[in-house]
């Protein structure tokens, strides 16, 4: 199966996406190369602007963009678009401007960066501000249709990507919506709602758990905000029992959100996978997804204990 990283989908689309609509401009804060933004500099140098490492002057520049009626992208390292969020919050979100951000290397999946660029705390930062859209897509080629679907919609939005390659999993036929969830396997006993790179932690833990007899649902949550509350309402009531799976601090991330919602109206039993309000440390991805419970394996363990509760 091919793989690659959301980063790369985030790239490619942006050059197409440049290609078809000239009112589109990027700007990135000295990190073009790794957050893909490059792709469209070289073939759009008149669009594109180099901030250089001053993230609040990145999303002053975007907001200046859009309001000038432009479409901006902004990328940078998650971890470093913190660094403006006060300007994110009351220049881009609070005035509903049309300035899409994106937080490349996020996660403990950042691996060897160590814990000072793993944002883990991202996704919940983003997901407090009004008006603002929560995007994580869990693959190249859902990222590409996340892009192009940004471009349509108006309004502020943070989209989380990777730095690591993980299976493609979408094909071109792929229809995203903001907004939806997408049933990636039929389930009974529990439903895992999970996002991002977890996405494919989870789809191998559903085989393992298939061969110990239980089945579950399968949800990627590729909108964290707005959340698809109806699904996650329809699915908690079909099974009684609800985890949620992520590359972030369970608090405010995916398990916070869904969390949320169940508590209002479907209050059930729930367990949410994630960073236990930790840092990480340095290390391969694939070790440090072992060590902090985010590997396949230990979420299939997490299920099986969770699910023997119904006995």
């Amino acid at each position: 199966m091919e793989k690659s990283a959301t980063r790369d989908g985030y790239g490619k689309a942006l050059l197409e996406l440049g290609r078809q609509n000239k009112d589109v401009v990027a700007l990135d804060a000295d990190l073009s190369d790794s957050t893909r933004s490059e792709y469209f500099a070289k073939q759009f140098p008149e669009r594109f602007f180099s901030m250089g490492i001053a993230e609040q002057d990145m999303i002053g520049a975007a907001a200046g963009l859009a309001f000038s009626g432009k479409i901006p992208y902004a990328s940078t390292f998650a971890v470093f678009s913190e660094r403006a969020y006060e300007f994110i919050r009351n220049i881009v979100s609070r005035n509903r401007l049309n300035v899409k951000i994106a937080g490349s290397h996020s996660g403990i999946a950042t691996g060897e960066d160590g814990k000072s660029a793993q944002a883990i705390e991202d996704i919940a930062a983003y997901r407090v501000l009004p008006n603002m859209v929560v995007l994580q897509p869990c693959d190249a080629a859902e990222c590409e249709k996340m892009v192009f679907a940004l471009a349509d919609y108006k309004g502020p939005s943070y989209m989380r990507l990777h730095r690591n390659a993980v299976p493609v999993i979408h094909d071109s036929n792929y229809k995203f919506e903001i907004g939806k969830g997408e049933v990636l396997r039929q389930g009974k006993d529990a439903v895992i709602f999970a996002t991002g790179t977890l996405v494919h932690e989870t789809l191998k833990a559903a085989e393992i758990l298939d061969k110990e007899g239980i089945k579950v649902y399968v949800v990627n949550i590729h909108t964290i905000k707005p959340l698809d509350s109806n699904l996650v309402i329809d699915l908690a009531k079909k099974t009684n029992y609800v985890v949620t799976a992520e590359d972030h601090n369970v608090i405010g991330g995916l398990g916070g959100a869904v969390a949320e919602v169940l508590s209002e109206n479907y209050p059930c039993l729930m367990k949410r996978i994630g960073m236990q309000d930790m840092y990480a440390e340095s290390g391969r991805p694939d070790e440090l997804y072992k060590k902090y419970g985010l590997d396949a394996e230990s979420i299939a363990e997490e299920v099986m204990k969770f699910v023997s509760k119904k006995k």
